[in-house]
């Protein structure tokens, strides 16, 4: 049952048919998930329609087939929302399967699930965006310790059409592991452009003498020097400046599969505010 008074402050904004695909993709390769046993995923604060839960199911459920899917929302006209929409679902009116496993309910930070399960992966997107910095760690903690032993939380943002995202890996005792940076190189101009979309822990710590500003410098810098390979495709230029971060000893995760993607992740401590 959720509580009377879910955890948190409401969501705001709109929520747009496949925005959240990068983190949707993240999630499927995640150990997290392909490793659960019970892979229970919580979409926390889905937004003003259900779409990115239905989405999220559909996609997951091609890496780990038996994936259920909770989307959660404090406020309950949002929640009303999403189950008409599944209504349309199961009555075979949407592209979605019918029988697509995932549901609705009222919650917060406060994770409230049937039987008391525990998720394999919590996704909150765009959820700590109108918080304070100062919130961030407690508001991991307080998600994260709902989680499977094994479990992760997936803590960030993105724009409103799913072309620039970044987002924290959380494991369940409430620490973040890992950052990543997820784009569409098709036309990008340069990977700095995340920095209006960093998680609400580094947005605003992107400034001269923080990690975060030292990641992004540098990984600009050799997207520059990358240049001449964009005739052979913008995949091919980005493979090329994060290998060379890497070569510049900078911990880059991954391997050239995921880099092709517009990804890439690093520790942490690679860019965890200095103070």
């Amino acid at each position: 049952m959720a509580a009377a008074s879910p955890l948190g402050q409401p969501t705001r904004g709109t929520t747009g048919t496949n925005r959240l695909r990068r983190n949707d993709r993240w999630i499927a390769a995640s150990a997290a998930l392909r490793s659960a046993t019970d892979p229970l995923v919580v979409d926390l604060g889905f937004g003003a329609s259900g779409v990115t839960a239905f989405e999220l199911a559909q996609r997951l459920q091609r890496a780990r087939p038996g994936t259920e899917v909770i989307g959660l929302e404090i406020d309950p006209e949002r929640v009303q929302t999403a189950r008409r929409q599944l209504a349309d679902v199961r009555a075979g009116r949407t592209p979605f399967s019918p029988d697509l496993p995932v549901s609705f309910a009222r919650g917060g930070f406060e994770v409230p699930l049937p039987g008391g399960r525990r998720p394999a992966v919590i996704r909150a997107m765009n959820v700590l965006r109108q918080y304070d910095e100062g919130d961030v760690a407690d508001a991991w903690r307080r998600v994260a310790s709902r989680l499977a032993p094994t479990g992760t939380l997936f803590e960030g943002t993105c724009d409103e059409i799913g072309r620039i995202s970044s987002w924290v890996d959380v494991a369940s005792d409430g620490l973040p592991t890992a950052f990543t940076i997820s784009l569409r190189l098709t036309d990008l101009d340069r990977p700095g452009i995340v920095a209006e979309r960093l998680p609400k822990a580094l947005i605003h710590r992107n400034v001269p003498g923080e990690r975060v500003h030292e990641l992004l410098t540098a990984l600009d810098d050799e997207w520059d020097r990358a240049a001449a390979l964009t005739p052979f495709g913008a995949g091919q230029r980005w493979t090329a400046a994060v290998a060379a971060l890497k070569a510049r000893g900078i911990p880059v995760h991954g391997d050239r599969r995921r880099w092709r993607l517009g990804e890439i992740t690093v520790p942490w401590a690679t860019v965890a505010p200095l103070s």
